[in-house]
């Protein structure tokens, strides 16, 4: 079983930056692929970023290439995510994701566990 907690939302206009974190426990961190996903108010869950065990492997949705950054320190059971740029279209609840495989893709459904979610709301 693994425990994930997001952390780092906040309110921030539009322009502005944010750094959220996931912090990971129950499991050998480096042994999981990790994603990034968010919702906006109704909205279906979209995929933002992911990236492989390593790290060394990172996709992301065309609407925050550019402006946002993956990565993980396996070393603190840690994934980051950071937000520049943004724009109010980037906001929602940004979940963190996890599986049990090197790597898992945009899919919601190749992913094993779920946090709860930090919201990130941008004014314009």
């Amino acid at each position: 079983q693994v425990q994930l907690v997001e952390s780092g939302g906040g309110l921030v206009q539009a322009g502005g930056s944010l750094r959220l974190s996931c912090a990971a426990s129950g499991r050998a961190f480096s042994r999981l692929a990790m994603g990034w996903f968010r919702q906006a108010p109704g909205k279906e869950r979209e995929f933002v970023a992911t990236l492989d065990w390593s790290g060394g492997i990172r996709t992301y949705a065309d609407s925050v290439k550019g402006r946002f950054t993956i990565s993980r320190d396996n070393a603190k059971n840690t994934m980051y995510l950071q937000m520049n740029s943004l724009k109010p279209e980037d906001t929602g609840v940004y979940s963190c994701a996890a599986a049990e495989r090197a790597y898992a893709g945009a899919a919601p459904k190749n992913y094993n566990y779920w946090g709860q979610g930090t919201q990130v709301t941008v004014s314009s």
